[in-house]
């Protein structure tokens, strides 16, 4: 969930308090960036979703993409936050993955799931690592996370519940959706459930809107050409 807070830091000189710090912060997503045969995955079940009369965040002119770590970020570590993904990309190739199927949650948000697979893993255990030094130490957690202890504790450690173990990749179609006809498309979805084989090529650094998806690209960054 994205949004700019203003976080109170009490500044103390002489041992004496003085005047509270205002540290604004941003909803920071680091996300992998799929090829094309994956995106088009993603378009094809939009067009679905459209049959239903649903506009899916892809036909919002959302970029897809497979979150690795988000959480609050200060606005001052943006610089830092692209470098750190300039580097991945330099010292990272492109590496395959699969989707397929859709999910539905009870709160309406609706999914292509990704396969899971060690080196996308991996992936995501590394840049949240690298990342998780930078992030706000106080981000607001979202009451639906108190209802799972294991994610509780991930939040409370990284600021996101979905790390490590609790990762579980998926290309986001739509989030809370209030047309009833979602139902039927989730039927439909399980007789003929979508299916994409493609690659991981490069690494995105966005901010995000309360839905978790891009409002402001801050950068993406291509993997390494795989060596002859």
């Amino acid at each position: 969930m994205s949004r700019m807070k203003a976080t109170v830091v009490t500044c103390f000189v002489s041992g004496m308090a003085v005047l509270p710090a205002m540290v604004q912060a941003e909803s920071i997503d680091i996300f992998a960036i799929p090829s094309d045969n994956v995106v088009n995955v993603v378009k094809e079940t939009s067009e679905t979703l459209h049959s239903y009369g649903i506009e899916s965040f892809y036909r919002q002119g959302k970029p897809v993409h497979i979150t690795l770590y988000l959480t609050d970020f200060p606005v001052s570590a943006k610089e830092r936050i692209t470098q750190i993904a300039q580097q991945f990309a330099q010292t990272h190739q492109a590496f395959p993955i699969s989707a397929h199927g859709v999910t539905v949650t009870k709160g309406h948000w609706a999914f292509v799931d990704v396969d899971q697979n060690a080196a996308l893993q991996r992936l995501a255990d590394e840049i949240t690592l690298a990342m998780e030094p930078l992030r706000s130490p106080n981000p607001e957690m979202p009451n639906w996370v108190k209802a799972f202890p294991n994610k509780q504790s991930a939040f409370e450690r990284y600021g996101s519940p979905n790390v490590f173990q609790n990762f579980a990749p998926h290309l986001t179609l739509v989030g809370a959706e209030k047309n009833p006809k979602l139902a039927k498309f989730a039927q439909a979805m399980e007789k003929t459930p979508p299916q994409a084989h493609g690659k991981i090529v490069g690494i995105g650094v966005g901010v995000t809107d309360k839905w978790g998806q891009q409002k402001t690209i801050l950068g993406e960054y291509r993997f390494s050409p795989a060596q002859p």
